[in-house]
């Protein structure tokens, strides 16, 4: 289980976190939805140990890693695995190479292991035999499933997930929901997504949690949140104009 009590996180005058509380539980996908700038990214950033929270907990297995120093912090981070919201492969690789690159720096594996892997993750996310592209060559939907494949090529127990549907057309971003909910079950993973997207949360949750003003409003299932009475909640996931929620500019 993930942990996290009474997080704040500033970044100079802007006090992005401001008390979040929140219990993540192993096995299930939970996604946080939330306006843009309500701080979803720098949760996840938090949470994997990217960004060092000013105060709070982030307790990971029973440990605390808001406070590690860096030999401490870097084997619970070599537990997570992440798909960044821009895919963020290396345009010089080849596919191959991007998907290998984890196990190349985090793990002592033969040369002949590493091929058969990359592989297997590529087979994984439905694209088999693309291994000599190069990222140019790929569509929108292709890289996030290439940058998904890289992240569970480490052996994962979690997969953070950042915006995994944005930039894609409908149909694709519904492939990639399809990916998230297989891999759950396939490799018994905890998942954690951050999207504006209902419809995607709405698929791939067991729960979602509702990030506003630096703090959790509202957890529940998608049932209960489709349900809610909550205001803030409910503008948002209707995407009315009117209500709590003030539009900015």
């Amino acid at each position: 289980m993930i942990k996290i009590r009474d997080l704040h996180k500033s970044f100079g005058d802007n006090h992005v976190l401001r008390g979040v509380n929140l219990d993540i539980v192993d096995g299930e996908t939970i996604t946080i939805i939330g306006g843009s700038g309500e701080g979803k990214t720098v949760l996840l950033k938090t949470i994997m140990g990217l960004v060092r929270p000013d105060e709070g907990m982030v307790q990971i297995n029973g440990i605390d890693i808001a406070g590690l120093k860096e030999k401490r912090l870097e084997p619970i981070q070599g537990k997570f695995g992440m798909l960044f919201q821009g895919a963020a492969l290396f345009d010089s690789l080849t596919v191959g190479e991007n998907v290998a690159f984890g196990l190349h720096y985090l793990k002592d594996m033969p040369e002949e292991d590493i091929r058969v892997k990359v592989s297997r993750m590529l087979e994984m996310v439905g694209l088999d035999g693309i291994e000599n592209l190069k990222p140019d060559e790929l569509s929108g939907g292709m890289k996030k499933r290439v940058s998904l494949a890289r992240a569970i090529a480490r052996d994962p127990e979690y997969i953070l997930y950042d915006e995994p549907s944005t930039g894609l057309d409908p149909i694709m971003a519904d492939v990639i929901n399809e990916l998230i909910i297989h891999l759950q079950g396939e490799l018994k993973i905890t998942s954690i997504a951050v999207t504006h997207d209902m419809i995607s949360a709405y698929k791939i949750s067991n729960r979602i949690a509702m990030l506003y003003k630096g703090r959790i409003e509202e957890v529940g299932t998608p049932r209960d949140i489709k349900r809610t009475k909550n205001p803030v909640v409910k503008q948002f996931i209707t995407g009315s104009s009117k209500g709590p929620i003030k539009v900015q500019g």
